[in-house]
């Protein structure tokens, strides 16, 4: 299956749809219409416990959904999910997750590259099987390779997808988990001011090439992450070539926004483009002012982070809750 035949919404700059469920429509509005809201906001400040209903499915659920619930208990209380999702950003859905469902005790979440997600279970799968449960990635091409493979994906219809807007579904039985915006990350003790735009960003470093050559970085176009969004950004800003052509013969390419980030704090880049929030804030907030994000006003990409199944997933029942979950008002 192509990249292009994916449902993937990555749309510079503009508004994503109108979503039919309110709290879409409020995540959306932050990550794409007020994103200096939400660069202001970051995740300094603790939020208040979010209110779920233990051991209960939503009124709106199949009436059989408790034999999922039940088998779920039988499972033993595990939950395994291959993933690029940061620890932090993990931590309060596997928090509320368990109080909605205490007998699950055990989740891991392995932290891979985006792509490394699928070529991991492929692997496992091959020889003695995978203990992965659930696979969460917004590599683009990534999900479509995998999803293409016959016994790939567990085949599933969340009682959720009725309420989510259409773009949220990516691919039969994968959905968008999240919606996030990605940003220039920056040294602020390096950076003698914000970049406000990818432009911004050319004017900058074209100014001075000796100083800033080998200083800038951005994601590899060879890795599934960096394709889908460079391809979303031209194409939706066509006259954006002529600022990435005076960035890119100075900036370096890397394969992970962990590694980006922990660079341009160190000081080995002084910035970087088309970095994703989510892995961001967490490390912004314990940089003491040193990291900082800023949202391109000539385009901001916002990428689907994809959930889906193992098609053999030793603990289905469970992965199947997880997944509803993530996709419900409580999630």
């Amino acid at each position: 299956m192509p990249a292009s035949s994916i449902r993937w919404p990555l749309r510079p700059g503009g508004r994503l749809g109108r979503p039919r469920r309110t709290r879409l429509a409020l995540s959306l509005g932050a990550a794409v219409s007020a994103m200096g809201l939400l660069a202001a906001c970051g995740g300094g400040e603790a939020q208040p416990a979010n209110v779920v209903a233990t051991g209960q499915a939503p009124s709106y659920y199949p009436a059989d959904y408790g034999q999922v619930i039940e088998a779920s208990r039988r499972e033993g209380g595990t939950l395994n999910i291959y993933s690029n999702t940061d620890q932090e950003n993990w931590a309060p859905i596997f928090r509320d997750f368990r109080r909605k469902y205490p007998w699950v005790t055990k989740i891991s979440a392995n932290n891979l590259d985006s792509d490394e997600v699928f070529q991991r279970v492929l692997s496992e799968q091959a020889t003695s099987g995978s203990p992965a449960d659930v696979l969460v990635s917004n590599a683009a091409q990534g999900w479509a390779e995998f999803a293409a493979k016959a016994g790939a994906l567990m085949p599933y219809k969340s009682p959720e997808v009725e309420k989510l807007p259409d773009f949220a579904t990516l691919l039969p039985n994968v959905h968008a988990m999240s919606i996030d915006p990605l940003g220039v990350a920056y040294n602020s003790s390096l950076l003698p001011k914000e970049p406000t735009s990818i432009q911004a960003l050319a004017d900058l470093v074209a100014g001075d090439q000796g100083k800033y050559r080998n200083k800038i970085t951005t994601r590899d176009v060879d890795g599934a992450f960096g394709f889908s969004v460079s391809h979303a950004f031209t194409a939706a800003r066509p006259g954006a070539w002529t600022s990435l052509q005076r960035i890119l013969p100075l900036a370096r390419p890397e394969t992970s926004s962990g590694t980006q980030l922990e660079k341009i704090i160190s000081g080995e880049y002084h910035a970087g483009f088309f970095i994703s929030a989510a892995p961001a804030y967490p490390m912004i907030e314990n940089s003491g002012g040193l990291l900082k994000l800023a949202f391109p006003k000539d385009g901001t990409v916002v990428l689907p982070r994809g959930i889906g199944m193992n098609a053999k997933a030793p603990h289905p029942a469970t992965a199947k809750l997880f997944t509803d979950f993530v996709l419900s008002e409580e999630g």
